[in-house]
């Protein structure tokens, strides 16, 4: 196996690179070799082996890593709240916005797959990022809004998955705890300190320098989703069989438990939760820069997406569904909280354990874009600075070498605790999740796909083509907005009786 080393062979001189790796990443300088001297022809063959079209070391990712990360991306802390989503909507309309969700992901992913290359699908310029691929098709104002909202959403995500851990931590504790005094002691607890040790360990996995080095952490997180949402799934059942009946009803959660107000504002909610549960194409495109070639990345990328899409929509079905079977009316926001904390409680603690797992591989997957941003454009701001540039090999027993860079310790570090600081003001997770839903669906999951996928098929304004892609891309706006409003309705609902720093459960 070839090192995982971004210097170029000893034979070949390029003045305009060193050997730090982190700066020629970032500024992007152009890497590919002059062509040698007649005198050293081995050097090709050499570079050929190494190195890909761009001059960058040989990706090695496949459609099995590609997949482990739109899991660990897809099955996250998205899956608890399917069943609470469902019961707002009702067997009918629940179970069919999901799999007209996984449809529009499926093919709004795989045109966004074909723009990760420009011109030529298989030989042309490459895009490493989102981002890139919006500014080598749409240009103009619209390459700003893009990156405006990509990281936003991003940081949201940071600040969601924080919130989600705290709550699974401290329902491991509290489980314990009302195990132990046999439900005497109700075991309330504050959330903050959960959430300062969830940060702590993201600053240290944080200090990984790029997105391709986490795919080992995107494993591990992938098999536990699968862990989680199927404890999740095993309850339901179990609590089905327990009452002898399914639960709910064909239009969801009756007016009388709710004001036909909050039904409305929750059905639209509800369709931000399940738009939060499926989005991932905001990283898309850094998934697929980590794939080998041949065959053509987006070949590999389709591939890997079907597979994906297909898997969690099976599992958000059935997580979903027995959820509201087993609760009905009373489907919780976090699907494992409903099941109390009695016998099997160490199921549920395994099951607990499994999304705090999780959520520090997720959080990583969705975070390394925008470490990415920041490091490349300080990079480019501030080259002849060593303290932004300058790598230093740091040598670990049994693990090899690590490379240490003193602006990635400390931006990254102050990037987490500002993200867990907000965490501790607003622990609303299901609003936070359907806001995060309704704000990056639209524009990152379905416009700009479908804009730059017009743009280079050049499909002609209203051609047949044109005007489905169009209908489709209005149609999501109007979800999105809906779903906005619902979700800003339950923070404002959620600040009427909130003290900052004093949540407790």
């Amino acid at each position: 196996m070839l090192p995982r080393s971004r210097t170029l062979p000893p034979r070949i001189h390029h003045p305009k690179v060193d050997e730090n790796r982190d700066a020629r990443h970032y500024l992007q300088i152009e890497t590919q070799p002059k062509p040698p001297p007649e005198t050293h022809p081995i050097i090709q063959p050499i570079y050929s082996k190494c190195y890909d079209d761009d001059g960058r070391l040989k990706r090695t990712g496949t459609v099995w890593t590609a997949t482990s990360h739109i899991i660990t991306a897809v099955i996250g802390s998205g899956v608890l709240s399917l069943a609470w989503a469902i019961g707002q909507l009702g067997w009918v309309a629940g179970p069919a916005v999901m799999l007209i969700f996984a449809l529009v992901i499926l093919y709004t992913s795989n045109l966004l797959s074909q723009c990760y290359r420009s011109g030529d699908p298989t030989t042309g310029k490459r895009n490493y990022t989102y981002m890139d691929a919006v500014k080598a098709r749409l240009g103009g104002r619209k390459v700003m809004i893009c990156g405006l909202i990509q990281y936003l959403n991003l940081f949201g995500v940071a600040i969601g998955y924080t919130i989600a851990a705290s709550i699974s931590m401290m329902a491991i504790k509290r489980s314990n705890c009302l195990h132990k005094s046999e439900g005497k002691d109700p075991c309330h607890m504050s959330s903050n300190g959960y959430m300062i040790t969830f940060g702590i360990t993201e600053v240290l996995f944080s200090q990984i320098p790029d997105f391709d080095q986490v795919w080992w952490l995107s494993i591990v997180a992938a098999i536990m989703s699968f862990t989680y949402s199927t404890v999740g799934l095993s309850l339901g059942i179990s609590k089905v069989a327990e009452n002898g009946t399914l639960k709910g009803s064909l239009m969801g959660i009756s007016i009388g438990t709710v004001t036909p107000t909050q039904k409305l504002w929750r059905s639209m909610q509800a369709l931000g939760a399940i738009a939060f549960a499926y989005s991932y194409s905001i990283i898309l495109i850094e998934i697929q820069d980590t794939l080998r070639s041949p065959p053509a990345e987006y070949k590999t990328m389709k591939k890997a997406t079907s597979i994906s899409i297909m898997v969690t929509t099976v599992f958000y079905l059935l997580c979903g569904c027995m959820g509201y079977a087993a609760f009905g009316d009373d489907a919780p926001g976090n699907l494992l909280t409903g099941f109390g904390f009695k016998n099997p409680f160490w199921l549920l603690d395994i099951a607990n354990v499994a999304i705090v797992v999780h959520l520090v591989g997720a959080y990583q997957v969705y975070c390394q874009p925008l470490f990415a941003f920041v490091e490349k454009w300080s990079a480019q701001r501030w080259s002849k600075k060593g303290f932004i540039t300058e790598e230093y090999n740091i040598p670990i027993p049994l693990l090899g070498t690590f490379k240490f860079n003193i602006f990635r310790l400390v931006w990254r570090t102050i990037f987490v605790a500002v993200t867990t600081v907000i965490s501790m003001l607003m622990p609303f997770f299901n609003d936070v999740v359907g806001i995060l839903g309704a704000f990056g669906f639209w524009p990152l999951t379905v416009y700009f796909p479908v804009e730059m996928y017009i743009a280079e098929k050049k499909i002609g304004k209203w051609t047949p083509p044109w005007v489905g892609l169009q209908i489709l891309s209005v149609t999501c706006l109007l979800i999105s907005l809906a779903a906005a409003c619902g979700s800003v309705a339950g923070v404002v609902l959620d600040l009427k009786s909130y003290k900052p720093f004093k949540t407790t459960y």
